[in-house]
């Protein structure tokens, strides 16, 4: 059975709902999990169109990133220490989320990705991808994806 499960979160309704279920799942087989966030990675760039990203806008965006993961974090520490399940908390700054999902869960010898799903279809699926889509293409790791 799993004994240790990566919960990547993005703080939507459904990425929490995800995590949710991950910790209730985690306290029923007696499995610890890791919280999971990528935020980010602010480039400053020049491009035709787009102005170079000022290093003070930089830095408040990478700080406000940084607390917002925090907090998502720490909410899923609290709901996993009211369920007694075992919690550790990471974030990563990427601008390839789904490899850092596959990346932390190898390097955290995860053997379990709980994730979820938007559900896009069609063209938006398409044009925006999907991190879930590309876990479950790339991972090794057994993906549990939650709608």
């Amino acid at each position: 059975m799993f004994k240790h499960i990566l919960l990547p979160t993005d703080g939507s309704r459904l990425s929490d709902r995800a995590v949710r279920i991950g910790i209730q799942f985690a306290g029923r087989i007696k499995a610890r999990v890791t919280a999971l966030h990528v935020v980010p990675a602010f480039q400053a760039f020049a491009n035709e169109g787009f102005a170079p990203l000022s290093p003070v806008l930089k830095k408040r965006l990478e700080d406000e990133s940084r607390a917002r993961a925090t907090r998502l974090l720490e909410a899923i520490a609290r709901q996993a220490r009211s369920r007694k399940v075992r919690c550790a908390t990471l974030s990563v700054a990427s601008d390839m989320p789904y490899q850092e999902i596959i990346g932390t869960a190898r390097k955290r010898k995860c053997d379990l990705i709980m994730m979820a799903s938007h559900g896009r279809r069609g063209l938006s699926s398409l044009l925006l991808g999907s991190e879930t889509q590309k876990v479950l293409l790339h991972s090794k790791v057994p993906v549990l994806v939650v709608r």
